[in-house]
């Protein structure tokens, strides 16, 4: 998140950052701030509080990233939680026994 040390920066500071890289994503696709609101079905002032960073819901941020072209991007918020070899050994003791 540019300059923004992620490992140091508030939990405020990070908000800040989406809230900022939102705005320029809907000014990068040429959007109002009204137009972004009625094509993703949220009212105004929540797309406003979504860029100021001030806690949007993650329904509001996926319609958002949508819009924007960019809900790929969520795969990296929470990319698949892959498993331990010692977790798929005991996955396999389990349905053995069973």
């Amino acid at each position: 998140m540019g300059n923004l040390s992620l490992n140091t920066a508030t939990d405020t500071e990070v908000m800040a950052k989406l809230g900022q890289r939102l705005r320029g994503l809907r000014e990068s696709r040429g959007l109002t701030s009204i137009e972004a609101a009625q094509q993703t079905g949220l009212a105004r002032r929540t797309l406003y509080r979504a860029e100021q960073g001030q806690n949007p819901t993650l329904e509001t941020l996926v319609r958002l990233l949508r819009l924007y072209g960019r809900v790929h991007a969520l795969a990296d918020l929470a990319p698949e939680a892959e498993a331990s070899p010692m977790a798929l050994m005991q996955r396999a003791k389990k349905r053995s026994r069973g």
